[in-house]
């Protein structure tokens, strides 16, 4: 007999375990307590727009195809993919932005024009994320994050330096442009930590940013989770929505069963894509791992501010993605882990897919995301959002010299009390737990339960960490260790 295995939520990572685990011969069946699958990956349709209501960036395409690959397929097997050209433009003031393009070449122009003598430099320091990224990406983030040794081999005893030195360092000490050095700090937001507080060896986005470029899946993030389904379909996976787990039976170290729509069922293995400090709610206070106090400690990716909005005309002096830094970081970053509160002169970023890809907006019409990072917990009310779309929208006008104001159809919001309610999203954060030094592999909160022999988690909470590629691969981590430990069970109980 098959053992059977419930998967707590549905997205990238639920997903791909679910792939894995059925392809091995296990009987899965996905428990999603949404309407949709995807998780935060889900999509917003209204009249005629189309929005991807959580990641908007498809970076590491590699990652992509070796998870396709496992099942011998490939991405364009479902989707069509567009690298972005530019990738991405960043304003620092009115009408005044620094544009990336699709290749290094390019990029190193850029620079040299911005600061003489900076290309040479940047070359240097993303042939050095490069190599980072050789380390990482195709070797250390596919470890499960249970001993301290997975991350000692001879290439990173020789970059042990750059464990203990951060990212904001190495880039100013060799970029004194302002504007630059912005830019260079940007891509590790998305690991959920500020730049000063991310090890120098996360320069691997970097890499992944100037040397591997930016995507856009034709009608967007969702065809990912879609050719997901189709894939975890196509192994046998069941998969039932609206469907809320509300408790983990466990009996002599075991998890028995589940609870969910009030009806209880037993599962041999139960794996949580959910969010981690939730799922443990769902055990008795003795099977938890973590207290109250351990995840009080933890330093947590942002939570989000976002707006999805129908403009009636087409927008101009924007690319598909566009950062606006035209005010202090550190004071916002300050507001997000130092002080919490909601910042007084937020950075914020927009994405305008519909300039890339058409059927997301009807002809002649723009859809636009846009994102304020917040501090998780804040205080969330209609009125603070009505306030802060007007800030940014008023900014946005005029950074970008249009008016847009009175050209807005509608405009739908999501923030901290929707990733709860949603998600179940500890404090509503959005990326989950950051990756700091004292955050990283081993120190993440683990795949397998340490107090109930057959629970396991994935996602964004435990290893590697936040972002899409990272889910994808934290299910092929469970996936694996869950083989590795019922195949060595099964095996003593035959002898």
């Amino acid at each position: 007999m098959k053992n059977r295995v419930a998967i707590i939520g549905s997205g990238f990572s639920a997903l791909s375990a679910a792939c894995y685990l059925a392809k091995d011969g296990y009987d899965v069946t996905i428990f999603e307590k949404n309407k949709t699958i995807g998780g935060r990956a889900r999509q917003l349709k209204k009249e005629g727009f189309t929005f991807d209501i959580g990641p908007t960036w498809y970076w590491m395409p590699d990652v992509f195809e070796r998870f396709f690959a496992d099942f011998g397929k490939q991405p364009s097997d479902y989707y069509q993919l567009e690298k972005l050209n530019p990738a991405y433009s960043v304003y620092f003031a009115k009408d005044d932005y620094i544009t990336i393009e699709d290749t290094l070449e390019k990029i190193c122009e850029t620079f040299e024009h911005e600061e003489p003598g900076s290309s040479q430099k940047l070359r240097k320091f993303i042939a050095n994320a490069q190599h980072n990224y050789e380390v990482a990406i195709k070797d250390l983030v596919y470890r499960p994050g249970i001993t301290p040794f997975e991350l000692m081999t001879p290439v990173t005893i020789k970059k042990l330096d750059q464990f203990f030195s951060t990212i904001k360092k190495d880039v100013r000490k060799e970029f004194k442009n302002e504007r630059l050095a912005k830019i260079l700090e940007f891509p590790v937001l998305f690991l959920g930590a500020k730049p000063d507080n991310t090890p120098s060896f996360y320069s691997f986005m970097n890499y992944a940013d100037f040397g591997i470029g930016t995507f856009h899946p034709k009608k967007g993030m969702y065809q990912v989770i879609l050719a997901m389904k189709q894939l975890a379909l196509g192994v046998g996976v069941t998969i039932k929505t609206e469907q809320t787990v509300d408790n983990i039976s466990v009996a002599e170290g075991n998890a028995t069963s589940i609870t969910s729509n009030g009806e209880k069922l037993p599962f041999d293995i139960v794996l949580s894509g959910a969010d981690y400090h939730h799922t443990e709610t769902l055990l008795e206070p003795s099977y938890r791992q973590y207290s109250e106090t351990y995840w009080e400690k933890k330093v947590f990716a942002p939570s989000s501010l976002l707006f999805y909005v129908g403009f009636d005309k087409k927008l101009i002096n924007v690319n598909h993605h566009t950062l606006f830094f035209d005010v202090d970081f550190e004071a916002h970053a300050k507001e997000i882990y130092d002080t919490p509160q909601w910042p007084k002169d937020p950075l914020f970023y927009a994405s305008f897919p519909s300039l890339t890809d058409q059927s997301v907006a009807p002809e002649g019409q723009e859809a636009g995301i846009f994102l304020i990072p917040l501090a998780p917990g804040l205080e969330d009310t209609p009125a603070l959002r009505a306030l802060y779309f007007d800030k940014i929208i008023a900014r946005f006008e005029n950074l970008t010299s249009q008016s847009v104001g009175k050209n807005i159809i509608f405009k739908e919001s999501f923030c901290v009390n929707d990733f709860i309610q949603d998600y179940n999203s500890y404090k509503g954060n959005a990326y989950g737990m950051a990756n700091t030094l004292f955050q990283t592999a081993f120190l993440r909160p683990k795949l397998k339960s340490k107090k109930v022999k057959n629970l396991y988690f994935t996602g964004q909470l435990t290893v590697p960490g936040p972002g899409v590629p990272p889910s994808l691969i934290s299910g092929k981590l469970v996936s694996e260790l869950i083989k590795k430990h019922h195949t060595l069970k099964n095996y003593e109980t035959a002898i």
